[in-house]
């Protein structure tokens, strides 16, 4: 009796040290998908709702690839430079060199003016205006040409865009802009039937309009909200969805203001009263207490 006591102790000892060697439920530091096909997802983008920062809310969308949302549409995002602060997206219903195809405005909401506008270095080309468009009589000076190029050129070197010299047997008007052009001027207020968008050009003297890179650079700042904080406590950047303040994600199911619990919490911040050792132990007690004592 005295020595199956004392083997049912012996064991019970063996179990908790072997459980208790073992390591404890680990939980996931990274609730935010970081990725989207080839594109890496960091602060201050998020596309799950709550991460990243909220004025970049519901702008990106994940499928199979990666779209910039805008009132006028998707626009597939080709390539973020973190180090710059650009975004380059590319609109696959507009007009190139290569290609003519019916024209739409560009449209972003008044927050996405501000906080992700298109770079000086986008130019967006009006093509085929009327002598009567806006931009040739009282706001001419709205346009501008840019290393060197001319709207002859463009005309002349792009195979989608000869047509308009053919029908009208010489080069109808075009123009050179800026952003600020179509923000406020839809393309039937400016009386131009297409338009195109050439990104760096301030690096395209000398270069012919068939090599030039189509598409529409935005340049971004990073909000100050105690992100790096975050981060080099091992957490995720993010928000709370409701009250859009800041929030470190630090898993699946622990939120805390401003750093994991790894780092050092300031006052007004909170965290769990419980860890997963705590779970664990508790786990291991009641496996070893169930077992019966004969």
């Amino acid at each position: 009796m005295h020595s199956t006591i004392a083997s049912l102790i012996t064991f019970k000892l063996s179990m908790f040290i072997i459980l208790a060697l073992q390591p404890p439920p680990t939980l996931s530091l990274t609730p935010c998908r970081t990725s989207c096909g080839s594109i890496a997802i960091n602060y201050p983008f998020g596309i799950d709702d709550g991460c990243g920062a909220p004025q970049f809310r519901h702008m990106l969308n994940c499928s199979t690839d990666l779209f910039f949302l805008t009132p006028s549409g998707g626009y597939k995002v080709q390539h973020i430079d973190y180090d710059k602060k650009t975004m380059t997206i590319y609109d696959p219903a507009m007009s190139t060199c290569s290609i003519l195809q019916p024209h739409h405005d560009f449209i972003m909401t008044d927050i996405q003016s501000v906080t992700i506008p298109p770079t000086p270095d986008t130019v967006f080309a009006l093509l085929n205006c009327s002598i009567d468009s806006p931009v040739l009589n009282h706001y001419k000076n709205l346009c501008f040409s840019f290393s060197g190029h001319s709207c002859d050129e463009l005309y002349g070197a792009c195979n989608a865009f000869r047509v308009f010299h053919l029908l009208t047997n010489s080069s109808p008007p075009c123009c050179f802009t800026g952003y600020d052009t179509v923000k406020f001027m839809s393309m039937n207020i400016l009386d131009c039937t297409h338009y195109t968008t050439v990104i760096n050009t301030d690096s395209l003297m000398g270069i012919v309009p068939s090599d030039w890179v189509y598409g529409i650079k935005l340049s971004y700042s990073v909000p100050e909200t105690g992100c790096e904080r975050c981060s080099q406590s091992g957490g995720t950047c993010g928000y709370d969805t409701e009250t859009e303040g800041m929030m470190c994600l630090c898993s699946s199911s622990s939120n805390y203001t401003r750093e994991c619990a790894g780092g050092s919490l300031t006052a007004g911040d909170h965290r769990s009263s419980h860890s997963p050792w705590t779970f664990f132990n508790v786990a291991i007690l009641l496996v070893l207490s169930s077992l019966p004592v004969i």
